[in-house]
């Protein structure tokens, strides 16, 4: 693919995957902003403070899950941690929850509808990510050599060259698009506050665990060797505990 989307010189490098972050962040400032001043009035520094906070959570997150993921080899090269490269998406998301329950409440938001607004805003974002580690090569899937497989020839790519592999970062684009239109359909038709994020992790959840049968990036870790993926016990963990808080929320 194209891992770097274009070059001036030697002045700077514009690298595909955070040009799609970036473009996925301002759709979802948008989405957010519009959502917000139309129900509750709220200013684009709000929105603006919100992000950064997230920001700030999704990064640590991020880099706290890695860590765990291979404890002993990041213990002995702590350096790995600081650059810009390795994010545990699952992590990121897990520590933007408290931190957007702080922030909704701290600025007297409606903490249940906001979590629904957000909801959509993270498919938003992730949706363009994946686009973003398609065009790197992360994510990448295991070997195949069926009518939709890509094959990675630029050496600046992070998947295995010139091997046929399952496109897993289209499959999870596509499966984030599709719950995000669901969580936009339901989102005027929901029966309580938070059904939509609440349904966001269940579908997120559930997806997740079946494109990790597809995933070739071994990095990633496994709870039960070559058979459970962190990535897959995790998602068990949200769908629990989402449906104890779905079935809770629904009997009010």
């Amino acid at each position: 693919m194209h891992p770097v989307l274009f070059e001036i010189g030697d002045l700077f490098t514009i690298y595909s995957y955070g040009f799609f972050i970036v473009v996925g962040a301002i759709a979802g400032i948008i989405y957010v902003a519009y959502q917000t001043r139309k129900n509750y009035n709220t200013n684009f520094d709000t929105i603006n403070s919100l992000f950064l906070l997230l920001l700030i959570s999704a990064i640590f997150g991020g880099k706290v899950f890695l860590f765990f993921e291979n404890p002993s080899y990041y213990a002995d090269n702590f350096s790995k941690l600081l650059t810009g490269k390795g994010f545990v998406f699952y992590g990121s998301l897990l520590f933007c929850i408290p931190a957007m329950l702080y922030f909704f409440k701290k600025k007297g938001l409606p903490v249940l509808p906001m979590l629904d607004i957000m909801a959509i805003t993270t498919c938003i974002v992730h949706f363009f990510g994946r686009i973003g580690c398609f065009m790197a090569g992360c994510c990448h899937g295991i070997e195949w050599h069926g009518p939709l497989a890509v094959t990675f020839t630029n050496p600046v790519c992070l998947a295995p060259l010139n091997t046929p592999l399952h496109p897993t970062q289209l499959y999870s684009a596509l499966m984030i698009g599709l719950i995000g239109l669901t969580l936009l359909l339901l989102k005027n038709r929901k029966s309580f506050d938070g059904q939509v994020f609440l349904s966001y992790l269940i579908l997120y959840a559930i997806g997740r665990s079946v494109i990790e049968v597809f995933r070739g990036d071994i990095s990633r870790g496994y709870v039960i060797e070559d058979w459970v993926s962190h990535s897959q016990f995790i998602s068990f963990l949200v769908i629990s505990a989402s449906l104890y808080f779905y079935i809770r929320l629904s009997k009010k």
